[in-house]
């Protein structure tokens, strides 16, 4: 294996939002959510865990269209346990989350460890639990954010298999509670089977966080992706049944060199447009709780005045079945009756088929309408939510410092793979404080990257940025990823590459190319021989003054 030395890069966190959420919910909604009997009909209540946790990425997907992949190409390294092949190979959904030692957290522990958000999963069961685990992951990109893997959707020839747990009631657990959901789709893989179908109805309410990906898309020409786009758009519309278009990013996220290049441009602008929502998460993410408790606020006051409106109609001791069954049946109407007379909005309200059938196996012994309840729930979401916008503010000032760091999100500010002045080069390029006397690493493949080097007619020993970019944009990577070879490469900062800077390129890009994560600083056996003399004269002269 090849790695490389990571080192800890601690951000500092701003809690101030989610403090004053916490204490809102455990003042003026959990009372109300506990004496209406909310959980036994939607989300469980909130621990401090759902406010404090880093934001959490949800990937979905169809078998084999790229999930673990993706993950793997956004972490620049392999997760214990990941397995990449053709066939369905992640059977378990896997939270991958930041941890100093490497190591795995299985299902049922997970439940009753409070510092994880993953306690109020245990109601769906052992046969989910033995299923779920968590791996903690030494990743700079994982101390901002976790990310969530989940096991393929089964295809149309697959469906008939049961899974034991309830596979799309988990989704939508896991998408009420994370930031981003990437759905991932297959160009050559269109179809819409039951589960992927059943798997689309369980994000609805969470439309705002949804990113679809087409995926492998550099392995059809233009002709056909234009088609296969057309049909994934069609096939979406009917299942979300929204008026609005989704918008649909296009790619291939992995290291592999591109297939078939005619749109590198238009992937690698869709890559930055998908990557830069991803660094962002962290600096929204208390926007996001926000949010989400102003929607739960508003789901649980409507829930209160159904609750109660069906106790004020049900009769204390006779008829009691037949009037239940009244009432169900009439459930549209007592959601009209009660949007007129209390002014809520309809998209407020849960959905009333849902409603309908949960209250079939209902005992309806429920409790009337409490004012002083509704009166601190009409405060928090009138009075209470406006006195957060000034800490949202502040919180937003400190945004520069929560961007997600590492892997794909280091970028390059350097080189000749960035708008403007091509060698606009500053600051350090990582280059280890350490020179070290060990062999140099690119040595044994050296004589092949002279003889590309020199047929590219080096002027007085070196290659301008323009000569060698032609030469790495042949070999396919992203430019983004190229950006930051060259900066590793260009050790000397001159803007140009000698004969060893050219070598040292080459190898990075092949080191990528089978699926490696790049180093975040040069480690001292990649620093060229020339470069550690000059810096160890340097050091020497340094000593002597």
């Amino acid at each position: 294996t090849y790695s490389w030395a990571l080192g800890p890069h601690p951000h500092p966190e701003v809690h101030i939002v989610s403090e004053a959420l916490k204490t809102l919910y455990r003042q003026k909604l959990l009372p109300l959510e506990k004496y209406y009997g909310f959980s036994d009909f939607h989300s469980s209540s909130l621990e401090d865990a759902d406010f404090d946790n880093k934001p959490m990425i949800l990937v979905v997907g169809q078998c084999s269209t790229g999930k673990t992949t993706s993950i793997r190409y956004l972490l620049e390294q392999e997760y214990p346990g990941s397995r990449i092949g053709p066939e369905p190979t992640t059977d378990s959904f896997t939270a991958i989350m930041h941890g100093e030692i490497e190591g795995i957290i299985h299902g049922n522990t997970l439940t009753v460890d409070s510092n994880k958000p993953f306690r109020k999963l245990s109601p769906f069961g052992t046969t989910f639990l033995n299923r779920f685990q968590c791996v903690h992951l030494p990743n700079r990109v994982l101390e901002s954010i976790s990310i969530i893997d989940t096991p393929g959707i089964l295809s149309v020839a697959k469906r008939k298999i049961s899974r034991g747990y309830d596979f799309p009631a988990v989704i939508r657990w896991f998408a009420e509670h994370v930031d981003r959901i990437i759905l991932l789709c297959d160009a050559h893989k269109l179809e819409i089977s039951d589960e992927f179908s059943h798997t689309i109805m369980a994000l609805r309410g969470n439309e705002d966080k949804l990113r679809v990906v087409l995926n492998k898309a550099d392995m059809v020409d233009s002709q056909e992706l234009m088609r296969v786009y057309g049909a994934l758009m069609w096939s979406l519309g009917k299942v979300f049944c929204t008026p609005e278009v989704l918008r649909v990013y296009i790619g291939s996220f992995w290291s592999s060199p591109m297939r078939m290049t005619d749109n590198w441009k238009l992937f690698e602008q869709e890559e930055q447009d998908l990557f830069a929502g991803i660094q962002n998460l962290p600096r929204n993410s208390a926007l996001r709780k926000l949010n989400d408790l102003v929607k739960r606020a508003q789901l649980v006051r409507a829930h209160a005045y159904i609750i109660s409106s069906l106790k004020e109609d049900m009769p204390l001791v006779f008829c009691r079945e037949k009037k239940k069954r009244d009432l169900i049946y009439d459930l549209p109407i007592i959601y009209s009756r009660i949007q007129q007379r209390y002014q809520i909005s309809p998209g407020d309200f849960p959905d009333c088929a849902k409603m309908q059938e949960q209250l079939m196996s209902h005992d309806f012994k429920f409790k009337g309408l409490k004012p002083k309840l509704l009166a601190g729930l009409d405060e928090l979401l009138n009075t209470d939510i406006a006195k957060l916008m000034p800490l949202l503010r502040q919180e937003e000032d400190q945004a520069d410092k929560l961007l997600v760091q590492g892997g794909p999100f280091l970028g390059s500010h350097s080189g000749p793979f960035t708008e403007g002045n091509p060698f606009n080069h500053y600051g350090s390029n990582g280059e280890s404080d350490h020179v070290s006397d060990e062999e140099w690493v690119v040595s044994k493949d050296k004589p092949k990257y002279d003889e590309i080097f020199y047929n590219l007619s080096p002027h007085e020993g070196k290659l301008s940025g323009i000569k060698v970019k032609g030469w790495m944009m042949s070999t396919r990577p992203p430019s983004s990823v190229l950006g930051r070879i060259w900066k590793l490469a260009d050790v000397d900062h001159d803007g140009m590459l000698d004969d060893e800077e050219f070598a040292l390129a080459g190898h990075l890009i092949e080191v990528k190319l089978e699926g490696f994560g790049l180093p975040h600083e040069l480690p001292a056996q990649l620093v060229p021989p020339s470069k550690r003399q000059r810096k160890n004269s340097g050091t020497e002269k340094r000593d002597n003054d």
